[in-house]
């Protein structure tokens, strides 16, 4: 078996499903909505989703380290709507593939590290890293975007078979 194509068909796959996720927020959505005090309000979890197409996933490929000082503030994107969503998740896509298609061989038992505040927080191998970080994080919150939408009253689409919504 061919681990790099398996994940090239993986991503594939599973961004495609993302996209369909992300574009069942109805286009009049609240992105201020929170189904509670604690949650990520629903712009904030709908702009991560483009993050694992986007910066953390090509990231996550083409470097052997993110580093980022005690004091640095990240502002995470959040979109105005959901015509920004889609674009930026379309815009950033091919980048991401385009360096996964280009990771190859041994590049993947190279070791990737993130560290914040001179702690290292993720130090595996990049390929262990890109299942766990990218694809398997992606999946998670695409499955918490699912109850945003059920609680929203929108229509849940079917992921690895019809929803409800679908019967």
């Amino acid at each position: 078996m061919d681990a790099q194509k398996a994940l090239i068909v993986e991503f594939d796959r599973e961004t495609a499903k993302t996209r369909k996720m992300l574009d069942a927020i109805p286009a009049d959505a609240d992105f201020n909505f929170k189904p509670h005090p604690k949650s990520m309000s629903l712009g904030r979890l709908a702009g991560h989703l483009t993050d694992f197409v986007g910066d953390w996933g090509n990231h996550t490929l083409t470097m052997d380290k993110l580093e980022f000082a005690a004091d640095h503030k990240w502002d995470p994107w959040v979109p105005a709507n959901k015509a920004a969503l889609l674009e930026k998740f379309d815009r950033e896509l091919p980048k991401t593939r385009a360096a996964l298609v280009g990771t190859t061989g041994d590049k993947w038992d190279r070791n990737w590290k993130f560290v914040f505040g001179g702690k290292a927080w993720i130090d595996a191998p990049k390929y262990e890293v890109f299942r766990e970080t990218v694809l398997n994080h992606m999946i998670h919150h695409r499955g918490q975007l699912t109850v945003y939408l059920r609680l929203m009253g929108a229509k849940v689409p079917g992921v690895y078979g019809p929803s409800a919504d679908e019967m």
